[in-house]
């Protein structure tokens, strides 16, 4: 059976880096994360920018999914409500696949200590922090399964993930 995996939370919780650490864990499996689809420059965001994104994410995972290469499909994005979670599978063709939600957490501190540290190697803009702490209660019932990122490394919030789906 074919495994799709959406791994959600707010910014700076993890979600790309365990994802990347998932690839090789649950190969073979193809990984595209939601931030590759807003990478645009001016970043702009409205409806006529979420409607192409929503399209761009659904066309590459209704890809990924009916491939017979690959058992799992990883999609990790800010989807900071059930709705859009709903919205994405909601374009997907899911014969023969089993969705798992995986909501990824952390406490308020390891949160900022994340962001700050983006923001000083300028990886992030500072408006990020501000946004990010906002949309964490967002994620406390979103339903699925919650991996607390605060105290483990990626490595080990992929492992605990992986370890759903094979022995790791």
């Amino acid at each position: 059976m074919k495994e799709l995996v959406f791994v959600n939370g707010t910014m700076g919780v993890g979600k790309s880096t365990v994802c990347a650490e998932l690839l090789s864990l649950l190969a073979p499996a193809a990984f595209l994360d939601g931030d590759w689809c807003w990478n645009m420059s001016p970043f702009v965001v409205n409806e006529e920018t979420r409607a192409m994104v929503l399209d761009n994410a659904a066309h590459v995972l209704n890809s990924f999914l009916p491939c017979s290469v690959y058992r799992f499909v990883l999609f990790c994005w800010v989807m900071h409500s059930r709705d859009i979670v709903d919205e994405v599978l909601g374009r997907l063709d899911l014969a023969g696949v089993r969705f798992t939600l995986v909501t990824l957490i952390c406490s308020r501190q390891a949160l900022e200590a994340r962001l700050q540290s983006d923001i000083a190697r300028k990886k992030r803009s500072p408006g990020v922090l501000s946004r990010s702490l906002e949309r964490l209660p967002l994620y406390a019932d979103m339903g699925g399964v919650v991996v607390d990122t605060s105290a483990v490394t990626a490595e080990e919030a992929a492992r605990r993930i992986a370890r759903m789906f094979i022995k790791v």
